[in-house]
């Protein structure tokens, strides 16, 4: 049986143990590696085979004699659904390199009738078919590497892996610049994967990477791993990674790389005095390696053209919703800026660089800088954006959106086996506001230390995770007296991620004035503790269920200045069920107690007064497999909205009628009632996909919601014409439901805005 990978080696005011009580777990965590793994076995290795360049021919058949001359790595073994007994089917993989480039060649053999492929289009989900994984530690130290993924029909998907070995970061909002080719075969089907070493960031003085495989057999949902194949393992957990040996006169050219995009396009919006605007822009952004493993970064016109689009929601909270970033500058290189992810601190959200309430703002340039030297990992960000007109009801404001300069820097280091500790800053220099007297300009500063600490040995073989932070931004407003608790956060958390045994504790304290310039937060003024545990058997007696899932959590929040709970909740998981089948079902039993010091409108009709609400509510959600031509999901919830009742479902529907064509809809529907009135807020949303090869992919939703009461019609088309290398079509249409008092025209649905682009990217490297 093949061993893991070896690497290199109450809560309120009385603070428990203060800070020291924090550095004594810390610093068990961090020693335990260091001892526990001396007995550890050696990795599994495999050898990749040195050519010539020029030998390889990309056609997913393995019949070069290379391929044959190459060692393969074979002896896979289950994660799922038997951990460690010998997979059903059969796999082989091998590796071969050039100079300039990595080769895989992967022979999946199964019976070709039982292939699930359903999904062509680039990094598209594939929880729905078959499937081939791997990654690679390019630095060999058991924290980072690069992710890829394919399936039969030769869809790529790729990602970064970050923040330890625990894979405790996952972006797979990264494109890496690769090729795969896949063929059918009466044994199954076989993959050739190119990966240019000018994609990847590497120690050149390194002759042995990490690297590991894995494949689902999704009609068994059957997961099978070359190593790392227990259940509190996996494929994400870099440390458990095996050897890649052998590698030696990799090149990455000159290490220059030009990335220009051109657009044009047109965009109206009816309420505007000069209702149509045209686009005409070209960007240009240089790459260069100062050495294999540290990039720098430059952008002039910065494109930042759409061609994604938010998921529409409806918020019935208090606090502001968080959308994912999706611009490609801001993407690569990200996960260097991760900054204590779990616990919400969020010093930095690029989101807030070159957007105001989703309108776009001008990028004059940027700038980017980062990699890893050493031990240390780098990351810089440097943006300046333009002023920028306002209008509100189509009148231009007299207050223009100023311009503003943008500074992040982050820097990390490993220490021990798979721990960090880090610092960021963060800076944003707004001019005077146009127009707007008295208006002055604002430099607005934030600093943050973190540290991870993690160990995958933890009584002898279970993983465990602390990582502590403190932020501190400065003074919106220079003329309050602020003290330092107001402006800072700080907090710890603890995690135990176990297959049976799950746990976690955290606490966070986030001051009245904790407002980080250029980072998100939900809310402020408050101290929580949230311990949870959780117990997720696998009754061996029944064939037909994989594992049961139970859990308690309690949240307990107070103001920080008051001392007042504002928030008390026990959460149970009363059952939880995951069935062979891939299907799966989730009962829930929350309590939750809320205070109110001032009243807010959930609604422009419907209030909540302040005070104090205790509510019961219960959920259950349910999900077919994705394997299925026809596949649903759903969820219903009954239980008290501050002082009335909500009644809250949610469905969805996907159909697969063929290779590349995916159709879904999704409805959700929020049916309030309160003493001061009652409301039904509804939510529409359907969707399709259409990609004629893992090139080619035309995708469409349309989106309604009855709050804004405003319909978008989404689409884009897009060609890859090489890797790195794309043609984009973009058009985007708004409606919006208007009322018969100002519109005398009596439409139901009138066009609010409408627009198209067509946008082509183009890559060169040096």
């Amino acid at each position: 049986m093949p061993a893991s990978a070896s690497r290199p080696t109450p809560w309120s005011r009385a603070r428990p143990g203060g800070w020291l009580g924090l550095l004594l777990p810390a610093l068990f965590l961090a020693a335990v590696p260091l001892t526990a793994q001396e007995g550890d076995e050696p990795a599994r290795s495999l050898r990749a085979l040195s050519i010539e360049s020029g030998q390889m021919e990309l056609d997913g058949r393995l019949a070069e004699e290379i391929w044959q001359r190459a060692p393969a790595a074979t002896d896979f073994l289950q994660q799922e659904p038997a951990e460690g007994d010998a997979p059903s089917r059969a796999t082989e993989v091998r590796v071969a390199y050039d100079e300039d480039h990595l080769y895989i060649g992967a022979m999946i053999f199964d019976d070709p009738e039982g292939i699930l492929a359903y999904q062509m289009e680039r990094d598209a989900g594939l929880g729905t078919d078959d499937r081939f994984m791997w990654i690679l530690d390019t630095f060999h130290n058991g924290r980072t590497g690069y992710f890829f993924e394919i399936n039969a029909n030769g869809l790529m998907g790729d990602g970064l892996l970050s923040g330890g070995g625990q894979g405790g970061n996952f972006n797979k909002s990264w494109d890496g610049i690769w090729e795969a080719r896949v063929a059918r075969l009466d044994d199954g089907w076989s993959a050739e994967i190119r990966i240019p070493f000018q994609t990847l960031n590497f120690d050149p003085g390194n002759d042995t990477w990490g690297i590991n495989f894995q494949r689902t057999i999704r009609r068994t949902n059957e997961e099978i791993l070359w190593t790392g194949h227990r259940r509190d393992e996996g494929l994400f957990q870099v440390i458990h990674a095996g050897d890649l040996t052998g590698l030696q006169g990799m090149s990455q050219g000159l290490g220059l790389e030009a990335r220009a995009a051109a657009i044009g396009g047109w965009r109206t919006v009816l309420a505007n005095p000069d209702p149509t605007t045209y686009q005409r822009d070209l960007s240009l952004d240089l790459n260069y390696n100062l050495t294999s493993s540290l990039r720098a970064s430059v952008s002039v016109n910065t494109d930042f053209a759409e061609v994604e689009v938010d998921d529409r929601r409806v918020n019935l909270t208090r606090f502001p919703l968080r959308f994912e970033e999706r611009r490609d500058f801001f993407l690569e290189g990200s996960g260097v800026f991760t900054f204590a992810p779990r616990s919400g601190p969020e010093p930095f959200f690029s989101r807030r660089i070159g957007l105001e309430r989703g309108e776009q703002i001008p990028i004059t340039w940027a700038g980017r800088f980062g990699g890893q030297v050493g031990p240390w990992e780098l990351g810089f960000i440097q943006v300046e954006t333009g002023e920028t007109a306002r209008f509100e009801n189509g009148i231009e404001l007299s207050d223009a959106i100023p311009s503003e300069m943008f500074t992040v820097a982050r820097i990390r280091r490993n220490i021990f086996t798979q721990s960090t500790v880090g610092a960021i800053y963060t800076r944003r220099a707004t001019d005077a506001r146009p127009g707007s007297a008295g208006t002055p300009p604002q430099d607005r500063h934030t600093v943050g230390v973190d540290a991870a600490f993690a160990t995958t040995t933890l009584f002898g073989g279970t993983n465990a995770q602390l990582s502590l932070f403190a932020v501190w931004n400065s003074d919106a407003d220079p003329a309050a007296d602020r003290g330092f608790e107001e402006l800072t956060a700080r907090g710890f958390r603890f995690n135990f991620p176990n297959d049976i045994w799950t746990a976690h504790l955290s606490y966070r304290e986030f001051g009245a004035a904790y407002a980080p310039a250029v980072g998100f937060v939900t809310r402020n003024d408050f101290r929580r503790v949230e311990p949870n545990i959780g117990w997720n058997p696998r009754p061996e007696s029944i064939d037909w269920l994989r594992q049961l899932q139970f859990s308690l959590q309690y949240r307990y929040l107070e103001g920080l200045g008051s001392g007042i709970a504002e928030e008390k909740q026990w959460q149970f998981e009363l059952l939880g069920m995951n069935f062979e089948s891939g299907d799966n079902l989730d009962l829930q039993l929350t309590r939750t107690y809320e205070f109110l010091d001032e009243g807010f409108d959930v609604t422009d009709q419907v209030g909540i007064l302040p005070g104090g609400y205790t509510n019961w509510e219960w959920s259950l959600e349910g999900r077919t497999a994705g394997r299925r031509t026809v596949s649903v999901d759903g969820e219903l919830s009954r239980g008290g909205f501050w002082d009335g009742d909500r009644t809250r479902v949610g469905l969805g529907l996907t159909v697969r009628p063929a290779a590349g064509m995916e159709l879904s809809a999704d409805y959700e529907v929020n049916d309030v009632t309160l003493p001061r009135g009652a409301f039904t807020t509804e939510l529409y949303r359907v969707g399709t996909d259409w990609n004629v090869s893992p090139w080619i992919s035309l995708t469409s939703n349309v989106q309604y919601d009855d709050v804004s009461e405003i319909v978008g019609l989404f689409f884009r088309g897009r060609w890859i014409l090489t890797p790195g290398n794309d043609l984009f079509v973009v058009y985007t249409q708004n409606w919006q439901n208007m009322d018969p008092a100002f519109d005398p025209l009596d439409r139901r649905f009138a066009t609010l805005s409408r627009g198209g682009a067509l946008k082509v990217n183009y890559t060169y490297r040096f």
